[in-house]
């Protein structure tokens, strides 16, 4: 029988073979796990209360030849290594990853992938349409993030005998939000981090005041529609900027997500970022590395690196990349260096994680 913590995972809305050979996915929605008393309503309810959110969707991908049953999964939750959990950036949602999920389970067939609409956008809306920035900023996606991790009982329980390794990885919006991840949450080698292109602006005014700006005016357009032809200029410009180097596929999706999120979501997150001034980060930096590319419109290299400087952040745990803002999405612009740059990612979280995992079975740090 299944055991009572794994429950939920038979409540998925949609079973599929993945877009990598060889995977698996499957598509869950957090209230639908709680109606179904999958997940305790004492524990799930709480968790959208605190984050502000009606709903939390997400995906797992897992590597299998065959159609896995819910025995099987159970078995795989088990026995996997860890999980490895991909954090979207500002209009994106759980399907920005592209192939990067998939690949990384196969290359390492213990480990599972969760891949989450998060921070309003995708099917995880906040439940109020034009939030407080400390509902929408960085600090708070690492926060709901950690607590899903909880609720879904992700880490290793009472009775598995094997560690198990949560890896984060986020871009952008997502990537800065790894910056926040509270340590005192997590024993050492429990988890691993690789943040992309991380728009954390603190020490950047140039980009602080276009994030600022930008979010104004998305936020003016959502109470005055006569400023709607302003709008019609900027979305392009914007969505080009965030998707600069990504396939088209990633920029429908981003062009698409624009359309259907609440213009006062869209704004705020994005003021939020522009804003954010909490300078409270943790110097915990054994798992955890950034990729930085040299042709980054949103995130300036310069300032990104003076602001790691400052945190003291290892200087071997930084990669500079031949790319721009998604520089591990291979669009027709930089086929040859974004194609390199998503085996770098892959192979950074696969190295991350045998670090972390050997870190805990036998407390010794390797890479």
């Amino acid at each position: 029988m299944i055991a009572e913590k794994l429950a939920w995972m038979r409540g998925y809305i949609q079973r599929e073979e993945g877009d990598v050979p060889g995977t698996q996915t499957a598509l869950y929605r957090l209230t639908d796990l709680i109606n179904a008393g999958l997940i305790p309503t004492s524990i799930g309810r709480p968790f959208l209360f605190d984050a502000g959110l009606l709903d939390m969707v997400f995906a797992l991908i897992w590597a299998d030849d065959h159609a896995t049953t819910n025995e099987e999964l159970e078995a795989k939750f088990e026995e996997c290594e860890g999980f490895v959990v991909f954090m979207h950036g500002w209009t994106g949602n759980h399907a920005i990853w592209e192939s990067i999920p998939g690949m990384t389970v196969v290359s390492n067939k213990k480990l599972i992938a969760i891949t989450v609409d998060h921070n309003g956008f995708g099917a995880s809306l906040l439940v109020d349409e034009t939030p407080p920035l400390d509902k929408c900023n960085p600090p708070a996606a690492m926060n709901t993030i950690e607590n899903l991790i909880d609720v879904l009982q992700l880490r290793r329980q009472p009775g598995q005998r094997s560690p198990k390794v949560i890896n984060f990885v986020g871009h952008s919006m997502g990537g800065a939000a790894l910056f926040y991840l509270n340590p005192l949450r997590w024993r050492m080698g429990e988890e691993t981090r690789l943040a992309l292109a991380p728009a954390l602006l603190l020490d950047d005014d140039t980009k602080r005041i276009f994030f600022t700006a930008v979010g104004l005016g998305i936020g003016i357009v959502n109470r005055l529609h006569i400023f709607e032809v302003f709008e019609r200029f900027l979305k392009p410009q914007v969505i080009e900027a965030v998707c600069s180097g990504a396939s088209y596929y990633v920029k429908e999706l981003h062009r698409y997500q624009y359309q259907h999120t609440p213009r006062g979501i869209t704004a705020s997150t994005f003021l939020a970022m522009g804003l954010l001034n909490n300078r409270e980060i943790p110097r915990q930096f054994d798992f955890f590395k950034t990729m930085l590319g040299h042709r980054d419109t949103l995130v300036g290299l310069v300032p990104m690196m003076d602001l790691l400087s400052r945190l003291e952040f290892p200087a071997s745990n930084v990669r500079v990349v031949a790319g721009s803002h998604y520089m591990f999405s291979v669009g027709p612009d930089a086929v040859f260096q974004h194609a390199q740059n998503r085996e770098l990612v892959v192979q950074d979280v696969l190295t991350l994680h045998a670090a972390a995992y050997l870190r805990q079975r036998i407390g010794v740090r390797i890479g």
